[in-house]
């Protein structure tokens, strides 16, 4: 193994980034979706990392044609989906396993999902007791809690559904088995999730809008969805070590362009701010997703108790920490039992 040896920093540094990896849970998303839509979907900055390769595999498989020059992707979906004659392999993605168990519940034909011996381990109840409760069939190792999953798909029946647990990829799975569903479904949660799912769907035309009482209302498709012209933006997760660095390095900033600016994705940035440091956000559109720039200056930081929206900071927690580690105070989080069942126990 190569040793690498890192100096600490003895001056302030003042960085602009642009090449931060594009967004792991849009991307995933992009290749799914194009398969709703009966025209080509055009998707650039496609982050061409192996989980979400996997996926554009698996979306290959169920009968696309996929065209990648880089990170450009021409994703044509086929007239009628196919039921494949292989397994689909989601590598060590969670994500696209339990929005495929989704997608393929209410999709006639069989399937057999599979990940790498580490996803494979990973707890699946989550999303199958569920989907299996509004009628899908999904067994596998453990009466379906763990993969390789069989799914035998067919046209479900309209649901209500209030989940006891806060997660997107759940809420995700059941919106888009409600999509080929019988008649309007209803899910609800008790504290909103990434919603790359909704605001993806509805930028392609989807029915979809939250009521008074919290429920996500799903109207399934009467025709297919409008195609993909996107431009992924890049990962806020990512880059959050550096605005970390800037804030509490004195004299530092750094300037991260081209971000996603969701609501659920900043959490991280909001808390930064609020614990003192001096955090700017910059909008320059909002079409499937807002996106801009963040900017984040030094400045001393005060202790926080983090203890709400605890689901948007499934990546941050670890930065997040080191920032709390150089505050003045006691940092307190609450409620994080969440993050235990990540691809990594985040805590």
């Amino acid at each position: 193994m190569k040793n690498i040896h890192i100096e600490p920093l003895t001056k302030p540094f003042n960085i602009t980034i642009d090449n931060i990896a594009s967004d792991k849970s849009i991307s995933h998303r992009c290749a799914m979706f194009a398969l709703l839509s009966d025209r080509p979907s055009h998707v650039k900055n496609f982050l061409t990392a192996e989980d979400t390769l996997n996926t554009l595999s698996i979306v290959e498989q169920l009968g696309a044609v996929i065209e990648r020059d880089g990170s450009t992707v021409k994703i044509t979906p086929p007239k009628k989906l196919v039921e494949p004659s292989d397994i689909l392999d989601c590598g060590n993605s969670g994500t696209a396993m339990r929005l495929f168990c989704g997608f393929l519940s209410s999709l006639e034909g069989s399937f057999v999902l599979t990940g790498d011996k580490y996803l494979n381990q990973r707890p699946m109840n989550r999303v199958s007791i569920p989907l299996k409760s509004i009628g899908s069939q999904i067994d596998g190792r453990e009466n379906g809690n763990k993969a390789p999953l069989f799914i035998k798909g067919a046209s479900l029946n309209s649901f209500t559904y209030e989940s006891p647990v806060d997660s997107a990829q759940v809420k995700s799975a059941m919106i888009l088995a409600a999509l080929r569903a019988k008649g309007p479904s209803k899910y609800k949660e008790t504290e909103l999730t990434r919603d790359h799912t909704e605001r993806m769907l509805k930028g392609m035309g989807a029915k979809l809008k939250t009521n008074d009482e919290g429920y996500i209302e799903i109207t399934p498709l009467s025709a297919p969805l409008n195609p993909l012209d996107i431009t992924v933006p890049t990962d806020p997760s990512s880059a959050f070590f550096f605005a970390v660095a800037a804030a509490i390095v004195p004299g530092s900033s750094v300037t991260i362009k081209n971000v996603t600016l969701n609501p659920t994705r900043i959490e991280a940035y909001k808390i930064l701010q609020n614990m003192g440091a001096d955090v700017e956000f910059i909008q320059n559109e909002d079409i499937y997703e807002p996106i801009g720039n963040i900017i984040v200056k030094h400045n001393k930081l005060e202790a926080v108790v983090v203890d709400k929206n605890i689901s948007w900071l499934i990546d941050e927690l670890p930065a997040l920490s080191i920032a709390m580690s150089q505050a003045k105070g006691t940092s307190t989080i609450k409620n994080a039992h969440e993050l235990r069942v990540k691809e990594s126990d985040r805590i």
